[in-house]
């Protein structure tokens, strides 16, 4: 995998880019003035970002994942991971057929869903899974593989399923994990 180098980071334009971060070469950014990525954070193959998107301190957004931040903005906050092939939208046209839909049709005929979604510390999304508009992913949460997360979660959860449902309690072990990685920083 080929990453951006320093230089190359700087000239994408991105609203702010911490230290330590990877991007690769492959990856496609629209809208880079309105992306934030914090330090560490890594960006890898075939991975497209656009709109208002924020990553996290030490967040891996793993290969051929989509994350349209759009209007509204997709915020990952530390430790997040993507796994492959996760798709996160923060607007969806309405499917209902009242109105038209797709990017090449004027507002005035169309419905849109705008909302942010939010990932909080430590949640971790399983490949293939997607997340819908407003969704908040509490802190702490696993989201199984090909998940359709339509629904705000607990935290400290598992969920699976299409629609996501809860599972169980997710272990809490990784807090103290956290606490003994910065301190060794």
């Amino acid at each position: 995998m080929a990453y951006l180098s320093a230089d190359e980071l700087k000239s994408v334009g991105f609203k702010y880019i911490g230290k330590g971060v990877k991007v690769s070469k492959s990856a496609a950014i629209y809208d880079a003035e309105l992306i934030e990525l914090d330090d560490y954070a890594r960006i890898d193959d075939l991975c497209i970002l656009s709109g208002r998107v924020t990553v996290g301190k030490y967040c891996h957004i793993t290969p051929m994942c989509l994350v349209a931040g759009g209007i509204p903005g997709v915020y990952i906050s530390d430790f997040c991971t993507l796994a492959y092939g996760v798709k996160i939208f923060s607007q969806s046209d309405d499917y209902s057929g009242e109105t038209m839909v797709n990017s090449l049709i004027p507002k005035k005929y169309k419905n849109e869903f705008f909302a942010e979604v939010i990932l909080e510390k430590h949640v971790i999304v399983g490949t293939n899974s997607v997340i819908f508009p407003g969704v908040t992913i509490s802190e702490g949460c696993s989201i199984g593989a090909m998940s359709l997360v339509s629904r705000s979660t607990k935290s400290w959860g598992v969920y699976v399923g299409s629609p996501a449902r809860y599972l169980k309690p997710r272990k809490k072990n990784i807090l103290e994990l956290e606490k003994d990685f910065i301190s060794g920083q």
